[in-house]
């Protein structure tokens, strides 16, 4: 008979196995990936951004508890604590493991001794709400950055707008179709799903308002969030610096990059100015990988990481300017360029108001940081219709306010935002420089000539030059949201055909 000699080793175990067939039943089933291994970072984000969005509605928007807690929260799956009538029978309250401090305008959400940090974010004088790490509580918030400006001369209530807030009357002038307007603001407002919420719509022709309107609870002073409209203020002010020759489109970044390559060279130093504001740096995405609430931009976000070093510590992994590819860390990378070119911190941080804020009246206008200092212009800002409506006016007119004649940015500038990047000629030329543009598919009912921000919960701001036409919406968009800005672009301009 056979006799198998008696293994010596640990590789003849490994060959007879090999070489012995297994029966179906006895092969291992296929792993399933299921278990979430960012779940504890997801609930302290959470948090976060239950702390962020409750700060500022309070303190920057100045709204009450149940309109925080019933709008401004509706984006959260499952906020924190539970929204009360006051002991008094006056007003509202939360109770629960949320701590508001009025003297200190800040907010804590769930409870310190809890396994998942209680996070924390207090409102800071010209920034508005800035986020705190796990291990600070309302005793650091003196080292929050602030910017302390005086404001500009005048009263905005007693200047006619658009500098000011003055108007005498919303009148819509000859040729426009006054029915079909109220009609286009009907069909925002009067929306047949309670998850797209108009807070406010303003319509503007040749720099003059002609259509106002707001949600009950809405004032012409309230400010709301931005979400990525602030990419298009973000690229403003760099195209004001890119004008002064102090930055340019086809140069490299010239950043030090996290990690740093200890080879010669490190193959991110091709990524230019033009490839960021594209879309289009070829660098390893995050966020756009399921992972925005978290990490990636969402730990600056929301949980207090600087916004600069997850900005850097990405490897590339397409050739810039071939692929786009949505990310709120192109934009981070431009802002964190724009700071270096500035020089000091003190420059950097007045420098939006004095380049352009100011210079067009934006006065309503915040522009938050993370805690340590730097611009979160990929989302972070907080500001109401009409200073959204300057905002368009100026890009309307060309780059120039038109009641001082300064020009603020050159055409050249918007004719870069408005050009789409060569990364989307195969999938419908909808993305600028920062701007959003009518889609190849669209342009058949909406003027091609058209161009957009775009932020979450349903912020935009449409220009028409063709029309000499600005659109703001402002909105809280919950849920699967889903408004179109073209769409309310088309009804709109039913008023104008």
């Amino acid at each position: 008979m056979n006799v198998f000699p008696r293994p010596t080793s640990t590789f003849f175990l490994l060959g007879m196995l090999y070489l012995t067939p297994l029966s179906p039943t006895s092969v291992a089933a296929q792993q399933e990936a299921s278990y979430d291994y960012w779940a504890p970072q997801r609930e302290m984000i959470r948090r976060g951004q239950q702390a962020i969005l409750s700060c500022n509605g309070l303190f920057t928007s100045h709204r009450t508890v149940d309109q925080v807690w019933r709008q401004e929260l509706a984006f959260l799956p499952d906020p924190v604590g539970q929204l009360m009538p006051a002991r008094d029978g006056e007003g509202w309250t939360v109770r629960g493991e949320v701590e508001i401090d009025r003297d200190r305008r800040a907010v804590r959400i769930g409870d310190p001794e809890d396994d998942v940090p209680a996070m924390r974010a207090a409102f800071r004088e010209g920034i508005g709400c800035v986020i705190l790490p796990p291990d600070q509580d309302f005793g650091d918030i003196g080292a929050l950055p602030e910017i302390v400006l005086p404001s500009p001369p005048g009263d905005p209530a007693e200047m006619a707008w658009p500098d000011g807030d003055l108007v005498d009357e919303v009148t819509v002038p000859d040729g426009v179709d006054a029915g079909a307007l109220a009609a286009a603001s009907d069909w925002a407002f009067e929306r047949d799903t309670p998850e797209q919420v108009t807070l406010s719509l303003l319509v503007i022709q040749d720099g003059e308002i002609i259509h106002e309107r707001y949600a009950p609870g809405v004032e012409i002073e309230t400010r709301t969030r931005t979400w990525s409209t602030a990419k298009s203020i973000a690229a403003t002010l760099i195209g004001i610096l890119v004008d002064d020759g102090r930055m340019a489109l086809d140069e490299a970044l010239g950043l030090d990059w996290n990690p740093q390559v200890r080879e010669t060279s490190d193959p991110r130093d091709a990524i230019t100015l033009r490839h960021v504001l594209n879309m289009s740096s070829g660098l390893y995405p995050v966020d756009a990988g399921g992972l925005e609430y978290a990490t990636g931009s969402g730990m600056s976000y929301w949980a207090g990481t600087s916004s600069v070093e997850g900005a850097l510590d990405r490897g590339l992994i397409r050739e810039p300017g071939t692929f786009w590819e949505y990310e709120n860390y192109e934009t981070l990378l431009a802002v964190y360029k724009m700071k270096q070119v500035l020089g000091d911190e003190r420059t950097y941080l007045e420098f939006p108001r004095r380049a352009l804020l100011d210079k067009v009246g934006m006065r309503n206008t915040l522009l938050s940081t993370d805690r340590f200092g730097d611009f979160i212009l990929s989302s972070q800002v907080y500001t109401n219709a009409r200073d959204l409506g300057r905002f368009g006016i100026l890009w309307e007119n060309g780059g120039v306010w038109p009641t001082t004649g300064e020009r603020i940015v050159s055409e050249e500038w918007i004719d870069f935002a408005r050009t789409p990047a060569p990364s989307t000629a195969e999938t419908g030329n909808f993305y600028g420089g920062q701007f959003w543009l009518v889609p190849d598919d669209r342009k058949d009912e909406v003027p091609a000539d058209a161009y957009s921000t775009a932020g979450n919960r349903g912020q935009y701001v449409v220009v028409v030059p063709s029309h000499d036409l600005v659109i703001v919406r402002r909105g809280l968009d919950w849920g699967r949201q889903g408004f179109d800005r073209w769409d309310l672009t088309r009804e709109v301009l039913r008023a104008f055909n």
